[in-house]
């Protein structure tokens, strides 16, 4: 194992460790009164915060070991555009399927009084919405398509 394999060993038992003694806590310290009691609020907002770092850390390195393969192998990058493309794609279809028309639910008034909910946010939640309905429609397409191929060869 070289040096860098050493390191991220390390890093990785680190965090390992942290996770393990944070969980352990909460658990030991668990009780009912959660709104009550302010240590176990305490608890709750620590391994949340802890969750919070570990997703952070975890997209940053995936984000940066997927940019240092894109710039050392050109099949790759040529790859990664062609799925950004793609991506963007998909938003931009899926913001011009978007209505700004704020949805009528029980309770709305107060959002809109306080500014949470307005136009822009309505639609930039349609455009999410949309997203991911074409997403998950072409990942079934393709898994049925992949199998039907499979069956074909």
């Amino acid at each position: 194992m070289g040096k860098t394999g050493k390191i991220v060993t390390i890093v990785l038992w680190a965090l390992l460790i942290v996770s393990a003694i944070l969980v352990v806590s909460l658990m030991v310290n668990i009780n009912e009164e959660v709104d009550t009691d302010p240590a176990m609020n305490s608890w709750v907002n620590s391994n949340l915060v802890w969750a919070y770092i570990l997703l952070a850390f975890g997209a940053g390195v995936a984000v940066i070991s997927s940019l240092l393969h894109m710039f050392t192998d050109k099949k790759a990058a040529k790859g990664g555009i062609i799925s950004i493309v793609f991506l963007g794609a998909v938003f931009v279809i899926a913001y011009l399927m978007a209505s700004p028309e704020i949805p009528q639910f029980v309770g709305v008034d107060k959002f809109i009084t306080d500014g949470t909910l307005n136009e822009n946010v309505s639609k930039l939640v349609d455009t999410g919405l949309y997203a991911t309905y074409i997403l998950i429609g072409l990942a079934i397409v393709s898994v049925a398509s992949s199998s039907v191929m499979r069956l074909i060869k």
